[in-house]
């Protein structure tokens, strides 16, 4: 019996499913600093499956628009 919480097929079919360090990339910072901001509860939600965590696209662009959100509140602050 397979423990993932994800069926394999549904990530490998997917591309739009992205690993730590694509996350990393994308926000131009370490991994660890992406698995901090995880374990503090900053950032994009993980998906853990197995021993991996993955991030959707989706969560990615939800984080983005919260970002801009807080630097357009700052800026008319």
């Amino acid at each position: 019996m397979n423990k993932t919480a994800v069926p394999v097929e549904v990530i490998a079919g997917d591309p739009q499913w992205h690993t730590t360090a694509d996350v990393a990339k994308r926000y131009r910072t370490a991994p660890g600093t992406v698995r901090y901001w995880r374990h503090i509860g900053y950032g994009p939600k993980g998906v853990k499956v197995g021993r991996r965590v993955l991030y959707s696209g989706a969560e990615l662009d939800r984080f983005d628009a919260w970002l801009a959100q807080q630097a357009t509140s700052a800026e008319t602050a």
